[in-house]
């Protein structure tokens, strides 16, 4: 070990994320031909394969996938930290990468939008809208928001909204046309819209409880999205039922385009939080964001 260059390292991580040569000599500003050569040497130092190599792809072996996830995080820390000491001279600044859902952005985010951006000019946000349970370490994201209850322990966690239930939700219309369902059970012979969060994942069973008695049902119906808002859209318009959280459908049961029932049925959830990983010393920025996202009303934690 004593041998290999921190700097054969770096360029090893870069490849690996990149899967490629070029992309990776483009972000370490040499050229491929040199970063394979040096690739090529390290592998020789280390008496290992750490890439795989055709003519159309490069990709980790096994090895170097072990290597890859024992020094990354070492690598991003690092980078983290000389970012954080340069931003100490000056006031918050930089980009933040934040991945979240369309309804966080509209329960959490987009009402403290505005002033924090007036605030704060020279800050940039970038909120990627993705269900699928991203890993904000691998995808090298500032942080993520999920419910409180879904997030790793190994993560710091700040409470950013208010404990909230799902409502099951429909438009007079379609009342109108289908008598409402006394028990969660009946549902199954109701048009629902649907949401799967992933391309490779199930669709979501809807989840009830009464009673201490926790279940899920499965709704059937002809229309799935990955995003809760067009679920919620849907229903508006009249296709079908929909599973939604409370705070998003009140200003629809307040002026009466939608309905809502088996209120006893549904389920309360610990509130969205955000979480990231754990930083010796956070970038002004990101302070100045998460004192500005902090819910500072009533927790049951």
């Amino acid at each position: 070990m004593a041998t290999t260059k921190v700097n054969d390292l770096q360029a090893f991580v870069a490849v690996a994320r990149d899967q490629s040569f070029t992309k990776a000599a483009a972000k370490l500003r040499i050229t491929p031909s040199a970063l394979s050569h040096t690739m090529r040497g390290l592998e020789e130092r280390l008496g290992v394969r750490l890439l795989a190599r055709t003519t159309r792809n490069v990709a980790p072996t096994e090895a170097g996938e072990r290597l890859l996830r024992a020094i990354a995080p070492l690598f991003d820390q690092i980078a983290a930290e000389v970012d954080a000491l340069s931003e100490l001279r000056d006031r918050p600044r930089g980009t933040l990468r934040i991945t979240c859902t369309d309804d966080q952005i509209e329960l959490c985010l987009r009402p403290m939008l505005a002033e924090f951006l007036r605030n704060y000019p020279e800050i940039t946000l970038e909120l990627y809208v993705d269900y699928g349970f991203t890993n904000v370490v691998e995808e090298r994201f500032d942080a993520g928001i999920r419910l409180g209850e879904s997030i790793s322990k190994d993560m710091i966690v700040v409470r950013i909204g208010p404990d909230w239930r799902l409502a099951v939700v429909g438009s007079p219309e379609y009342f109108s046309r289908h008598p409402a369902p006394k028990t969660p059970h009946d549902l199954t012979q109701h048009r629902c819209v649907n949401i799967r969060h992933r391309p490779s994942g199930t669709i979501y069973a809807w989840e009830f409880e009464k009673d201490g008695h926790a279940f899920t049902v499965k709704a059937e119906g002809q229309l799935v999205f990955n995003s809760i808002m067009h679920v919620l859209n849907a229903a508006v318009d009249g296709i079908g039922l929909a599973y939604v959280p409370e705070q998003l459908v009140e200003p629809y049961l307040a002026d009466g385009r939608l309905k809502e029932i088996l209120a006893d049925w549904c389920p309360t959830f610990q509130g969205y939080h955000l979480y990231y990983p754990n930083r010796r010393q956070a970038s002004p920025a990101f302070a100045a964001f998460v004192e500005a996202l902090k819910y500072r009303g009533q927790s049951s934690l």
